[in-house]
C-alpha cells in the first residue's frame, strides 16, 4: 500500500513539474517576443564590434566620441558629435578643428573619460576607439557604445570605414575619399616632375628627457599621404612595418635626413628641445638643413587620422613644396 502510495505521489509530482516547466517555457517565449517587438520600436541596426554587438540608433543625435580620430571621422560625415575626448587628456581641441568644434563638450582624455560628465550629456550612442575593453560595461550602461580596437594611425583609413558603417553613412564616406582623392591628383599635378629624384624624410619630435625623433612609415596617416602624392621617402623610411613607426635616437641623426625633411613640433612642449638639437654638431652635415629644406609642421595635424586632418597635410605639401617664393 505504501509503494502504491509513494507511486501516486511521484506521479502527482512529475505531472506538476511538466506543467510548471512548460508554463514557464511559454512565458519565457512570450517575453522573447515582446523584446523583439520592443526591439523593433527602438529603430536601431545590430553593429558588430570588437566588444561584441550592440543595437545602434537609426539617426542618433546625442553622439559620443572618446578619441580625436573619431571626432575628425564625424565631421567629414557631416556629424556633430555633442561631447569629445581629446587626445593626452589636454583640455584644448586641437587647432584645426577650431572653426568645427563649436558646441561640443569636453569629456576628459582618451585614456580617462569623465564618465559623470557623459552620463550628465545624455547620449544615444557612444563611439570608443581603444583596445582597452575595461570600460566598456560602464559605458554601455550609460547608451549604446561601440568599440573598436586601435593600434595607431596605420589604422586610420579602417577606423573612418567603421565610424561611416555605424552611422550608415557610406555614401557620404565615398563622397569624403573622392574629395581626398581629387586633392592628390590637383598635388601630384601642381608637383610637376620638380621632386621627381629627391627623397622626402617625414619625423615628429617626441618631447622627453632624452628626445627622440619618431618616423612614421609608408603605412601610417602622413606617411600614406606622401606615398599617395608619389613622393619618394628616404631609403630608411620607405618601408611598411606592422606598427608603422621608426625610433631614431638624436645620436643617430643621420637617419632623419633626406633632400627635404618634414618634422612635426608640438608648439607647446617641443621647442625647447628642437632648439637644443639644432645646437649639435651632427644637425648642421644634414643635406637638408644646409639647402635650407627643413619645414616645420604641427605635430599633432600631422597625426591626426582623419580627412579633415589630412586636407590640412596637404595644405602644408604645397604651402612648402609648391607656392614657395
Amino acid at each position: 500500500m505504501k509503494k502504491v502510495s509513494r507511486i501516486i505521489i511521484i506521479f502527482i509530482f512529475a505531472s506538476l513539474t511538466t506543467f510548471l516547466f512548460s508554463t514557464c517555457n511559454h512565458k519565457l517565449t512570450e517575453n522573447t517576443g515582446n523584446l523583439g517587438g520592443l526591439s523593433r520600436q527602438t529603430n536601431c541596426r545590430i553593429i558588430q564590434h570588437l566588444v561584441g554587438e550592440t543595437c545602434v540608433p537609426q539617426n542618433p543625435q546625442r553622439i559620443i566620441a572618446l578619441h580625436v580620430a573619431t571626432l575628425g571621422n564625424l565631421l567629414t560625415l557631416g556629424v556633430k558629435p555633442i561631447g569629445s575626448a581629446t587626445e593626452f587628456d589636454k583640455t584644448e581641441f586641437p587647432k584645426y578643428l577650431e572653426s568645427k568644434i563649436g558646441g561640443i563638450e569636453w569629456v576628459g582624455g582618451t585614456t580617462q573619460p569623465n564618465l559623470e560628465k557623459i552620463l550628465k550629456l545624455k547620449p544615444d550612442l557612444i563611439i570608443n576607439l581603444s583596445d582597452d575593453q575595461s570600460i566598456y560595461p560602464l559605458l554601455s550602461k550609460i547608451a549604446p557604445t561601440v568599440q573598436t580596437g586601435w593600434e595607431g594611425p596605420n589604422e586610420w583609413k579602417e577606423h573612418f570605414s567603421f565610424v561611416a558603417k555605424v552611422l550608415g553613412r557610406e555614401d557620404t564616406y565615398q563622397q569624403a575619399w573622392d574629395h581626398y582623392n581629387q586633392r592628390i591628383k590637383e598635388l601630384k599635378v601642381a608637383l610637376g616632375d620638380r621632386y621627381q629624384n629627391q627623397k622626402f624624410s617625414y619625423v615628429y619630435l617626441e618631447d622627453s628627457n632624452n628626445p627622440i625623433f619618431i618616423s612614421e612609415l609608408k603605412n601610417v596617416f602622413a606617411g600614406s599621404i606622401l606615398n599617395d602624392a608619389g613622393l619618394q621617402r628616404t631609403e630608411v623610411q620607405n618601408v611598411i612595418s606592422s606598427n608603422g613607426y621608426l625610433f631614431i635616437p638624436e645620436e643617430e641623426l643621420s637617419k632623419i635626413d633626406g633632400d627635404v625633411v618634414f618634422i612635426g613640433i608640438d608648439e607647446d612642449s617641443d621647442p625647447k628641445s628642437f632648439n637644443k638639437i639644432k645646437q649639435k654638431p651632427l644637425w648642421k652635415t644634414l643635406k637638408a638643413v644646409q639647402t635650407n629644406h627643413v619645414y616645420i609642421v604641427n605635430k599633432s595635424t600631422w597625426r591626426e587620422s582623419n580627412l579633415i586632418a589630412a586636407d590640412t597635410v596637404i595644405d602644408d605639401l604645397f604651402k612648402y613644396l609648391v607656392d614657395i617664393p
